[in-house]
């Protein structure tokens, strides 16, 4: 009894000289994700959840803050003359496997970024307008651009940097995508380091004790991913998780409620929309139109537009958690125009006659496809179109799907038309007309996801201008007319922008971001 009583004294002792002297136990910490990545390579697809993961692990040259501004990260400063940007490395910065990182790392990664195959929405978008990179020394990386380059810090914030001496191989790409999914040359320079991967049941970080920033709070971290918005409810109020993405938006009075957890709401600068597949060939599920794929002819696309109650979509399924949208970014942000700055109302009888002007007083039978739990009450936002599409004539089959099996079914031109989103990374126009709505053209790294086929050369040559126009004036106009150029032809349908929301224990803060990345480096313990 002597023994125990001595044994819990000093114990008792330990942890009041820990406390008195700054020193805290060490603490772990759980998110539960909407959405599982697709890959973990930091190279092959350009998705919120799989960036986020990688924003983790490595470091790009530049990163963004929550508003999308851009900061230094592993460039601790840059110039640019013209065409040519010079980037000055941080020295001492060391990988997670402890050698040290350098400009080749740099060379290395950008070369690597159009070798990977298969990627649904390539990083080539983000090099687009880099003509050469050169190393002039270990701390120095040279950027010559294609022209002006008003948005090169932003692009390459996407970039994480990869090891050289660990992401190297055989393949063109080096350590291709199936290596690196199990953890093979994922080194990174970031705040955590890759320890597993469990597919469809969690990812485990630990903090990289290298790391040349400020350390983090939390010594592990591990992601589970739930798919179902109530079930990640369930989790947070049993305690299991520490942090929820995305709770159900009629959940939220509740939770706001509840003394024992914190809500985070943040503004974003995603658009969820909806891409119509206007190639010439009546596209899969598309059923009675003789042959003839109706989505190409502009009546035929107002007419679905003009269908849906976007007003109504954010009131009744989002629950007000939500922007009715009328362009892919919301204005007042860069570039974008007053003339798109509110929805039109829905009207379905001017939605038939076009149908009957257009050759389809009956209309026709196509499918919609979505992903189940990539975003904020998709399914039931695709449900909704398509009973709203109904209601003029066009029968809709929608087929929903876990995530990774949509994006590979909506590459392979699987569906007549598909609901999906995009954050614009710049915080401007440029960025999403860029990736959305240009003519793809992979070899150029533009288009990168625009898998609906709409090409407009009017609207390609605007964009393509405006990504070389440093003046932000010039820059803006052109984007403007863009950007109405797209919508009066209705190059997709948007739909609403989403406002990111995070429920976590009352004692962990995360301010959230207009990107909606969860990232576990920023959250904190509640002061």
């Amino acid at each position: 009894m002597k023994l125990i009583r001595k044994t819990v004294l000093l114990s008792a002792l330990a942890v009041g000289f820990l406390a008195g002297s700054g020193l805290v136990q060490a603490r772990d910490l759980t998110i539960a994700l909407r959405s599982e990545p697709s890959s973990m390579d930091p190279q092959f697809h350009s998705l919120t959840p799989n960036t986020q993961m990688s924003e983790t692990i490595f470091d790009p040259l530049v990163r963004t803050d929550g508003n999308a501004k851009p900061i230094p990260s592993l460039a601790e400063s840059w110039t640019a003359d013209g065409n040519v940007w010079v980037f000055k490395l941080r020295k001492d910065v060391k990988f997670s496997d402890g050698s040290p990182f350098t400009a080749d790392d740099v060379l290395f990664t950008y070369d690597r970024v159009p070798k990977v195959p298969n990627s649904p929405s390539s990083y080539a978008l983000y090099l687009s307008t880099v003509d050469k990179v050169e190393a002039p020394d270990p701390h120095t990386v040279k950027i010559t651009t294609k022209g002006p380059s008003p948005v090169l810090l932003a692009n390459l914030s996407m970039v994480p940097i990869m090891s050289k001496k660990a992401a190297s191989g055989p393949a063109p790409e080096g350590k291709t995508t199936v290596e690196l999914n199990r953890g093979d040359g994922l080194i990174g320079t970031g705040p955590y380091k890759f320890v597993s991967w469990k597919r469809g049941a969690e990812i485990v970080l630990d903090r990289n004790e290298h790391y040349w920033g400020e350390k983090p709070v939390w010594d592990k971290v591990t992601y589970r991913p739930i798919t179902n918005s109530a079930a990640r409810v369930a989790a947070l109020l049993a305690g299991d998780v520490d942090v929820i993405e995305d709770p159900p938006t009629d959940d939220l009075p509740k939770l706001k409620k509840d003394k024992n957890l914190y809500i985070q709401e943040t503004p974003s600068v995603r658009v969820i929309y909806i891409a119509l597949n206007q190639g010439k060939e009546p596209p899969a599920g598309m059923q009675g139109t003789d042959g003839k794929n109706p989505l190409t002819d502009r009546r035929v696309r107002e007419a679905l537009s003009l269908a849906i109650d976007r007003k109504a979509i954010v009131d009744r399924v989002m629950d007000g958690v939500g922007l009715p949208a009328a362009n892919v970014l919301a204005y007042p942000a860069f570039g974008t125009s007053e003339k798109y700055s509110k929805v039109a109302p829905a009207d379905a009888e001017k939605a038939k006659k076009l149908l009957a002007e257009a050759g389809y007083p009956n209309g026709f039978t196509l499918s919609l496809g979505s992903p189940d739990g990539r975003y904020t009450n998709d399914k039931r936002i695709a449900q909704v179109v398509a009973s709203m599409w109904a209601r003029i004539g066009v029968k809709t089959a929608v087929e929903t799907m876990a995530p990774p099996v949509f994006f590979k079914q909506r590459n392979a031109f699987a569906f007549s038309a598909y609901l999906a989103g995009w954050a614009a990374s710049s915080g401007e126009m440029l960025n999403p007309m860029t990736s959305l709505i240009v003519t793809k053209d992979p070899a150029r790294g533009i288009g990168t996801t625009n898998w609906s086929k709409y090409s407009n050369p009017d609207v390609d040559n605007l964009v393509l201008e405006a990504s070389k126009t440093l003046d932000d004036a010039k820059r803006a106009e052109l984007l403007q007319k863009a950007g109405d150029m797209a919508m009066d032809d209705y190059a997709l349908l948007p739909l609403q922008f989403e406002l990111s929301v995070w429920a976590m224990k009352k004692d962990i803060r995360y301010g959230g971001r207009a990107d909606q990345m969860t990232l576990a480096q920023y959250m904190t313990l509640a002061k």
